[in-house]
């Protein structure tokens, strides 16, 4: 097997940085080392296969991702980027493993819906990957189905409190859901938005005139986030079950999930970029030549911007300091504007709901270090060991530690990116919900168990590198 040093670099991870030299075989880190060491009187960079010299540069574990959306049907189309275009892109960033979520329709056994995920992304990513599994239907057969779960390196399953009609589950579905959660040790993941009444408040908006891409967030109020986490943690609280909120986005949303936790209970929630930087005023001040006011609809998600005079963004930078909120996901589901987000031209409504960040989430993470939101070590926490840890890959994912499967980043605190189409934008869009962002860092070289998929601005890596991983229970539990 070839052998590789990493050499001169500055090696990060959650709980410190150290100048240290790692040793590759193969696929995995045999050793983290004092810089120039020797290995049985040898001078390890004379006799490794490769050296990568990281002199003033970071050298972080890859980056995990634990919430995307490839090739998802949603809103009469599909995430336009594939399980190729989105790995390849995710790889261009620094991230070196997905958790996409296997879907579950409505009449649909899970198994079946798993099986058909495992056939889109098998042989075309470019990354490692591993699965959620959501839950479209909760019924008897369903909730057996989950009990097999873990045996399919699946140990996490997901639940909507939203989108009545396409995946809703009601107060009594989720609790017996959440009851197999508790029996089984599977996380539940919960998209805590309350859909039915969101619905009233939209279509009174509709009938309103109020079309346009900015009543999305309007409709989607902070509020109907605030009480369905509320709903979601009562329910687990009754059940014992593990809860993981996804996309919080709302300040109340995560008082709750804090007050939780201050009582003990096993609840987590995620943020994603979009709610560290963007706002709903951004969206309402959104026009341009060719879409007039319907711009908006680049940041048309769920949940939604929120207001940036309420001080949601703050209070999301001040919850991933404290731990109040553990870990920064993309839920990466990108549309582009011509053919799927202009469906909802004349009703914000039927706008697919879903931005592209996989490709930026490291950079955008770490602009917040450089302006002093995060240190360099919870940049690595959030972003790699506590996704590993929540999702039952840590030890061999998101860490840099003899064992580990050897995804390694290079990153360069010198080095700068441009954020934008025809710059560093590699997803299967036509625009980019982060144009004209600028970074004070760069992704120089990305190493997935091994091999050197992306370095000096060149793509190295092929369909095909990523491997499915199983996944085991939870290692974040208290």
């Amino acid at each position: 097997m070839a052998t590789t040093l990493i050499t001169g670099g500055t090696v990060v991870t959650a709980t410190g940085r150290s100048l240290a030299d790692v040793l590759i075989d193969g696929e995995t880190i045999v050793g983290v080392l004092a810089p120039g060491s020797q290995l049985l009187g040898t001078d390890l960079a004379a006799s490794v296969d490769t050296v990568i010299d990281a002199t003033g540069k970071y050298v972080i574990p890859g980056g995990v991702d634990a919430h995307t959306h490839m090739e998802l049907p949603f809103g009469g189309t599909f995430a336009s980027d594939t399980f190729e275009t989105g790995t390849r892109a995710a790889a261009w960033g620094g991230t070196t493993t997905i958790i996409d979520f296997a879907v579950q329709t409505y009449g649909e056994r899970v198994m079946d819906g798993l099986a058909a995920w495992h056939a889109k992304a098998a042989g075309n990513c470019a990354i490692d990957y591993a699965f959620h599994q959501i839950i479209g239907e909760v019924n008897d057969d369903s909730l057996q189905a989950m009990r097999a779960l873990p045996e399919e390196g699946v140990s996490s399953f997901k639940l909507f409190m939203a989108y009545p009609g396409v995946f809703y589950s009601d107060d009594a579905q989720i609790l017996k859901a959440m009851q197999v959660s508790a029996d089984t040790g599977l996380m539940t993941m919960m998209h805590a938005e309350n859909g039915p009444v969101i619905d009233v408040l939209a279509a009174q908006l509709i009938e309103k005139g109020k079309t346009d891409p900015y009543f999305h967030g309007v409709a989607r109020a902070w509020q109907m986030e605030e009480e369905a986490t509320h709903r979601a943690i009562m329910l687990g609280n009754l059940t014992g079950a593990p809860l993981y909120v996804v996309h919080v986005s709302a300040k109340q949303a995560v008082e709750q999930l804090a007050w939780a936790r201050d009582n003990g209970q096993n609840v987590f929630g995620e943020t994603c970029p979009q709610y560290l930087y963007l706002s709903l005023e951004d969206q309402l001040g959104a026009s341009s030549e060719e879409w007039g006011t319907f711009e908006g609809a680049k940041w048309v998600c769920s949940t939604p911007l929120r207001s940036k005079h309420e001080g949601h963004q703050h209070h999301m930078w001040q919850a991933l300091r404290t731990n109040d909120i553990q870990m920064v996901s993309t839920d990466h589901c990108p549309f582009c504007m011509k053919g799927q987000k202009d469906l909802g031209l004349d009703d914000f409504r039927k706008i697919p709901n879903g931005i592209g960040s996989v490709e930026h989430r490291m950079d955008l993470l770490y602009q917040g270090v450089v302006t002093g939101q995060l240190t360099l070590e919870r940049w690595v926490e959030v972003t790699s060991t506590t996704p590993a840890r929540m999702f039952g890959l840590y030890g061999k994912k998101g860490v840099i530690q003899p064992g580990a499967d050897a995804d390694i980043v290079v990153y360069d605190p010198n080095g700068h990116t441009s954020i934008g189409v025809g710059k560093t934008h590699h997803m299967n869009m036509d625009y980019s919900a982060w144009e004209g962002y600028e970074i004070d860092g760069h992704v120089d070289t990305v190493l997935s168990r091994g091999k050197v998929i992306v370095d000096d601005n060149q793509y190295l890596g092929a369909k095909g590198d990523g491997q499915f991983v199983k996944r085991g229970l939870s290692q974040y539990l208290i």
